[in-house]
């Protein structure tokens, strides 16, 4: 397979996850021969499970204290990890290509003050004209700042604040769909000449009261004990959500190479869809982005599914892999991750470039339901079913594999 200047390159890789901070640890994780240790907090939020966040020290990515106040955790949490990226590709001081930078981010709506909630409810429950408490509580109880962080494109503004990451910028809204819509973006504009050099990923907080309401109003969310994706039944829908964060610098192989960067993989294709949910509306869509994908059944290739673990959907994904990649090693990285919404996509991307460069095949996450890889890993598939709508599919080639090929 030959090279051409507009193949989409990764460059740079930020992620943070309940494992830690930073690209080494996360190679770490992957490299080791065996199951990544488990990371889970069953009491906060009980009978829920949660993957929670390590400790951050923020000033390491945003300096100044008042930008830090005026965000909220995902935020903080979004440009900790895009600054984390920046810095990894060696741009991070580079001002000429950061103000020519463009960005695009998947994020949500910010988080909701649960306090002022819990008193409105209360409140309601006492009085009959529940319209004029709520627009008192509302008017009285709320931060003037609430509503400003509460715009989704605030993550990109805050990113362009303390990075000065100042090319145009884009947001996607849509739960693992804007994650999806994010990278296939910036993945075309780059290979169309129409973006030298693009910042994207998106964040995600898991510990909100607020987000496991939303998610258990679907009846969505694993309850108990934990247990390995693949092996998940019991109470519940079979989401464990983690808090989480990847962002990637994507740059054309010209421009990458034009600066001398180091190239973790290709990207070689990002395919997206979405439509309904039954059973084989859901293969045949699978079925079409896999042959766009172009990833061949082979031993040295790498699937790492973003299933959210909601059963009925795992169950159909399960079968599509086993069914088109049978020698392929299978890994389920919201096993070990939790399923992080918006960021599910990019931080299954950022994973599978580390496996790339590295070549290691990593351990079985869930060893009961898993099968061991040898040798080097070459090509990578990263697949992502939305618990509610959307599916997603990235192609990756490591730069080592056209020399074998050769």
């Amino acid at each position: 397979m030959g090279k051409t200047p507009n193949d989409v390159v990764i460059t740079g890789i930020g992620i943070v996850s309940c494992h830690g901070v930073g690209r080494e640890i996360h190679e770490e994780l992957l490299a080791s021969p065996s199951s990544p240790k488990l990371v889970i907090d069953t009491e906060r939020f009980a009978p829920y499970p949660v993957h929670p966040l390590p400790e951050i020290d923020w000033s390491e990515q945003i300096a100044r204290r008042g930008d830090q106040r005026q965000m909220e955790n995902w935020q903080r949490l979004g440009v900790f990890t895009a600054g984390l990226a920046l810095d990894d590709a060696g741009l991070k001081e580079n001002e000429e290509a950061c103000s020519t930078m463009d960005m695009i981010v998947a994020a949500s709506g910010g988080e909701r003050d649960v306090a002022v909630d819990t008193l409105i409810v209360n409140e309601a429950a006492k009085r009959n004209d529940r319209d004029i408490v709520l627009n008192e509580k509302l008017t009285t109880e709320l931060r003037p700042t609430l509503f400003l962080a509460q715009l989704s494109n605030l993550l990109a503004g805050n990113i362009s604040i303390v990075h000065k990451v100042t090319g145009s910028s884009k947001t996607f809204m849509g739960e693992e769909a804007a994650g999806i819509s994010a990278l296939s973006t910036a993945f075309e504009r780059i290979r169309a000449g129409q973006s030298t050099h693009v910042l994207v990923g998106g964040a995600y907080n898991a510990e909100r009261q607020d987000m496991q309401t939303l998610y258990e109003g679907v009846q969505s969310l694993s309850q108990g004990e934990w247990q390995p994706v693949w092996s998940r039944e019991g109470p519940g829908g079979g989401i464990v959500t983690g808090s989480a964060a990847a962002f990637l610098v994507l740059e054309s192989r010209a421009h990458a190479e034009a600066r001398g960067a180091r190239i973790y993989a290709m990207l070689q294709a990002v395919e997206g869809d979405r439509g309904g949910r039954e059973a084989d509306a859901i293969g045949e869509r699978l079925k079409t982005m896999a042959d766009r994908c172009g990833v061949a059944d082979q031993a040295d290739s790498l699937i790492l599914s973003g299933t959210s673990g909601r059963y009925e959907l795992r169950d159909i994904e399960r079968e599509f892999v086993d069914g088109t990649w049978p020698t392929a090693g299978l890994r389920g990285y919201s096993g070990v991750i939790g399923h992080t919404l918006e960021a599910q996509f990019p931080v299954g991307v950022a994973l599978a470039a580390l496996a790339l460069k590295s070549g290691a095949a990593p351990a079985a996450f869930d060893p009961d339901h898993e099968t061991a890889m040898n040798g080097t890993v070459r090509t990578a598939l990263v697949t992502t079913i939305g618990f509610i709508h959307g599916e997603g599919m990235a192609a990756l080639r490591s730069e080592e594999a056209d020399k074998v090929e050769n």
